[in-house]
């Protein structure tokens, strides 16, 4: 089968267009139902339409921002337009335009800006306070007027559409002709109403096919738009009515104020108030790669850029469909989502039984051509269309169950490929530590004091220390900051930062620092900040003092701060040299700190000579103030996870930028460091060639003191030399080329930017390592379902195709009618699908190795179990359809009638069971939480109900007659007889390796385990 699926293989993550035309070409006329067999699979032609639409859109914004040619300004000159401002917006306070300020901030026209008098005089214009940002009562005024932040989108489909996709089938198509034409021959033949019941049977049993297949197909698609928006929430920070807050990027207004930091989307078009260092990519919207800073010179920001690196303050100017990104939003999700690797294999094993099936309705026709024409009727199963449908309802199913369990998928194909994880290269901080910071203890004088968070700790540090130096140490703290304490609605203090920074300013706060945040500004004068970064590992910002002189202060990764210093703050307070001896005893209590699993950070400061404005950052000669010990505790639950993983095959390695000791005492106290592995730091493992690389990364364990290039590089090692299949974690903007390297790239919900969320197929809401393990028990059921399913609908089709054919070559008739293929198809494609596709997970999937790279999806052990029960349901049906008569004593005008009915209802027990023994592929005991999926019992009670209903009450429409108890009693003998004959099945070793089966299920049992 494989060799057969050549067309049908595709990368799971950014696969070749190349290949997803391939395949397409691949499936030719084998289809039934286009709309809906293609409605889940990329529209190649509208993305290429799209993609066109957005280059054009790309090249006219980098044509404004890049060109700027004396000609496009004489251009624009040629066509000023004059704008009249409405007499609602004069009321509200507001003086300038709308398409006006968006113009000048589109075109980045600096002489306009500076003609309307600034950012300040457009804040006048625009009614609002740089520092108190906009009033909550103006809101839904500026809404009216500037417009909402909001995009155009597609319409959603409503469920009449779905009802016409689900017409579109050429199956049904054909019967509804050949009902047609049925009561037609029918009323001239039998008259009424006995002349209508064939033709009429066969419309409502395609009305019953068609109300299934849209409730279910409808039902996705729900789903699939509740993920999108979840994927669609953002947030940013703003100042409004004087106080910080959070809010989604949809809430903003014209006039509000927006703080930006590192890995930020900017929510709209605006134009920079202050900030540090603002590096932003504007590479999403011009197609340059370049970075671009953002200063007084330039101040224009763009909304659906990211903030590279650095912070800042912005005023929002323009939101919604007047921004250039509102319209190549528009264009986005044109042609649609990839498709998976699953769905375009399932689609080739459709087309391949499909053609089969086809020959065999071909060669029945010519040797019923003679006899009526609704005996192509077999071709309603000749082609499995629900086989690839089936995996977007398990995905859609899974995805929907996963956001319950707070992890977001972004990309189909990543819930599939997680099943298949071999390695999880995960972020320590907030993933398997809670990010809820404190600082536990602090060496300084040469003292170290154990804080305890209250003010006992804090006066003790006071007793211990001189005042001069705790001076010094409060402006290291509340002047080195990036984050700003803050008054909430209820008047009461909130730090907003980054979790470390918090554990600082809660330091700070403690000792009785200035919990205002503004008064720092006024007395002392922020002249150059260098932000932190994970290629930095420090921040600096260097302070003009109220006495004109100028300070340097710096806080960091303890061994980079610890090589800049040459002083160091002694125990009676003074400033002394810091020689070679004196160094390493300050090493030995940073390596002190970091064994009991303590962050460490060092404070530095330095006086400048330079005059004020003309100063650069120093890289030397600071004087080490202290060393804080921050405490992260490890997550409860995260050693049984990590424990989880190893007993699912599952190798976790730590990448990390902490210090080796911090590292190493908390890979153990997780269970991720082992007797044996490796624990390496990122420049010893950058410095490694290529043979050694083959040998060390296996071992590696832990990787600290990693700079995003080498996350990148071991991923890229481990699925290039190694072929793992990789899951990669990343929160901030520099681990987006891992996340895209990886097979699986997770990004933290909570800690992480938009950057990284962005770049990522798997969002990790709660930043919980346990929830990953979901994500992998999710992917692996989604996996094992469609196998479950694949079992059973083969089954049905070479049983039903064989039965019909053979029939009909011997007999001259096909024992099973339009009307009840009909009702298999139902039960085969939808039932069917519903009922094992969407099995939650057991915990003994996590008891099996991964599913390898390239492994054959369908098994020889499937094989198997397929082929034996097709044998035993053929023999069966055969005896009964050449020699039942005889053997069942069935005498009368109506034993053609009673025999067929029979085969019938022996055929859809043998499936309702094979339904039920196709829950394991590989144990015996099937029953196993069969009664936790409501689902499936629900279906099979539903099948076992109607097909009573449709033998007993619709024998007009059906072609049926009543059957009596012992008939009843023999049809649900013989399915029942399917499942001893499945145990037996899977007794039958067919796999080489007796250690490992095909998905990673463990040896079959013996003896007492064997159920």
């Amino acid at each position: 089968m494989e060799s057969l699926l050549k067309d049908f293989e595709v990368e799971h993550k950014n696969p070749s267009v190349e290949a997803l035309r391939r395949w397409r070409s691949a499936v030719s006329f084998v289809v039934k139902n286009r709309r809906r067999r293609f409605r889940m699979v990329a529209d190649l032609d509208k993305r290429s339409e799209a993609e066109q639409i957005k280059q054009g859109i790309k090249e006219k914004i980098r044509i404004a921002l890049y060109v700027q040619k004396a000609a496009l300004q004489f251009i624009d000159a040629g066509n000023r337009v004059e704008y009249e401002l409405s007499q609602e917006a004069r009321e509200a306070g507001f003086d300038i335009h709308p398409d006006e300020i968006a113009s000048i901030v589109r075109g980045h026209n600096l002489k306009s800006l500076g003609n309307k008098g600034g950012v300040e005089a457009i804040a006048r214009k625009l009614s609002v306070s740089v520092d108190e940002g906009v009033s909550e009562t103006s809101i839904n005024c500026r809404q009216q007027i500037y417009g909402v932040n909001r995009y155009t989108e597609k319409p959603p489909r409503s469920f009449l559409m779905f009802v016409w996709d689900a017409l579109q089938d050429l199956t049904l198509i054909i019967l509804m002709v050949c009902a047609v034409v049925s009561i037609g021959v029918g009323m001239a033949t039998e008259g009424w109403p006995k002349g209508m019941y064939d033709g009429v049977g066969i419309i409502l049993s395609i009305l019953l096919v068609v109300i299934v297949t849209a409730v279910s197909d409808y039902k996705q698609s729900l789903q699939f738009r509740d993920l999108d928006k979840e994927k669609k929430k953002i947030f940013v920070q703003v100042t409004r009515d004087g106080k910080r807050q959070r809010i989604s990027i949809y809430d903003i207004v014209v006039g509000d104020i927006v703080h930006l930091s590192t890995g930020d989307q900017v929510p709209a078009d605006g134009i920079y108030i202050s900030g540090y260092f603002l590096l932003i990519d504007e590479s999403s919207l011009s197609g340059e790669s370049e970075p671009v800073n953002v200063n007084e010179e330039k101040p224009f920001l763009l909304s659906g850029t990211k903030v590279q690196d650095g912070q800042g303050i912005m005023l929002v100017t323009t939101v919604g469909m007047r921004t250039e990104w509102g319209k190549l939003m528009e264009t986005l999700n044109e042609g649609g989502e990839d498709e998976t690797p699953l769905q375009v294999k399932l689609n080739g094993v459709a087309t391949i039984i499909g053609k089969i099936g086809l020959t065999f309705a071909v060669v029945t026709f010519l040797v019923l051509t003679i006899r009526f024409l609704v005996e192509k009727a077999i071709h309603v199963v000749a082609v499995p269309e629900g086989l690839p449908l089936a995996v977007t309802l398990s995905l859609a199913f899974a995805m929907k169950k996963l956001m319950n369990e707070r992890a977001l998928v972004r990309h189909l194909s990543a819930c599939e490929t997680m099943g298949s994880a071999s390695c999880i290269c995960t972020d320590k901080t907030g993933t398997l530590t809670t990010n809820h910071m404190v600082v536990n203890k602090i060496w300084i004088c040469e003292k170290t004091t154990e804080m305890k968070g209250n003010d006992e700790s804090a006066d003790e540090l006071k007793t211990k220390i001189p005042e001069g130096v705790l001076s010094i140490l409060m402006h290291a703290i509340f002047q080195n900051t990036s984050a700003e304490v803050v008054k909430n609605k209820d008047g009461k203090n909130t730090i907003l930062g980054t979790p470390t920074e918090s554990a600082l300013l809660e330091l700070g706060l403690l000792l009785g620092g200035d919990s205002d945040s503004h008064t720092r500004s006024r007395a002392y004068k922020i002249l150059k900040v260098e932000p932190f970064n994970s290629v930095r590992k420090k921040m600096s910002v260097l302070v003009g003092l109220p006495n004109g002189g100028v300070q340097a202060f710096c806080k960091g990764a303890s061994e980079i701060i610890l090589k800049m210093c040459d002083k160091i703050i002694d125990c009676n307070g003074e400033v002394v040299d810091l020689p070679e001896d004196r160094a390493n005893d300050v090493s030995d209590v940073i390596n002190g700190f970091a064994s009991e699993a303590l962050r460490t950070l060092c404070l530095a400061v330095k006086d400048v000579n330079e005059t004020q404005g003309e100063a650069n950052i120093p890289d030397s000669g600071y004087t080490l103030i202290a060393i804080v010990g921050i405490k992260d505790p490890v997550r409860p639950g995260v050693k049984e996870a990590v424990q989880t993983c190893i007993a699912a095959g599952i190798i976790v390695r730590m990448v990390t930028g902490d210090n080796i000791h911090t590292a190493r005492a908390i890979a153990k106290e997780c269970g991720i460091l082992t007797e044996g592995g490796v624990a390496i730091e990122g420049p010893n493992f950058r410095d490694l060639s290529p043979e050694q690389m083959k040998d060390v990364i296996p071992k590696i364990q832990v990787m600290a003191r990693s700079l995003p290039l080498d996350k990148h590089k071991l991923v890229t090692n481990l699925r290039n030399m190694f072929g793992e299949v990789v899951a990669v974690t990343g929160d901030g903007t520099n681990d987006a080329p891992a996340l895209h390297e990886s097979d699986i790239g997770l990004a933290m919900g909570i800690a992480g930017t938009e950057v990284a969320k962005e770049k990522a197929d798997v969002v990790i809401m709660d930043d919980n390592f346990a929830t990953i393990i979901n994500v992998v028990k999710w992917g692996r059921a989604v996996y094992i379902n469609i196998q479950k399913f694949v079992q059973f609908q083969l089954t049905v089709n070479v049983v039903a195709l064989v039965i019909n054919f053979v029939s009909a070559c011997i007999t001259g008739s096909a024992p099973l009618t339009a009307v009840q293929l009909l009702w298999v198809n139902l039960i085969m494609d939808t039932l069917g699908a519903l009922a094992l596709a969407t099995e939650p997970p057991n915990d003994g999937l996590l008891k099996r190795p991964p599913v390898a790279r390239g492994a054959s999806f369908i098994t020889k052990t499937m094989w198997r179990n397929i082929i034996g029960q097709s044998i035993y349901q053929l023999i069966v049906l055969a005896i009964l359809n050449f020699d039942g008569k005889r053997l069942l004593r069935i005498s009368g005008s109506d034993a053609t009638e009673v025999l067929n009915t029979l085969i019938f209802n022996a055929f859809v027990f043998c499936q309702v069971f094979n339904e039920i023994n196709s829950r394991d592929i590989e144990k015996i005991n099937i029953f196993r939480g069969m009664f936790d999926s409501w689902i499936f019992l629900l279906i099979i009670s539903a099948t076992v109900a109607f097909q009573v209903v449709i033998v007993e009450f619709l024998g007009a429409f059906a072609s049926t007659v009543p059957l009596n108890w012992q008939f009843w009693l023999l049809s649900i003998l013989i399915g029942a007889v399917s499942m001893p004959i499945a145990a037996i099945l899977k007794c039958i070793p067919v796999e080489r390796n007796t250690n490992k089966h095909h998905d990673g299920y463990e040896p079959l049992p013996s003896g007492p385990e064997l159920a």
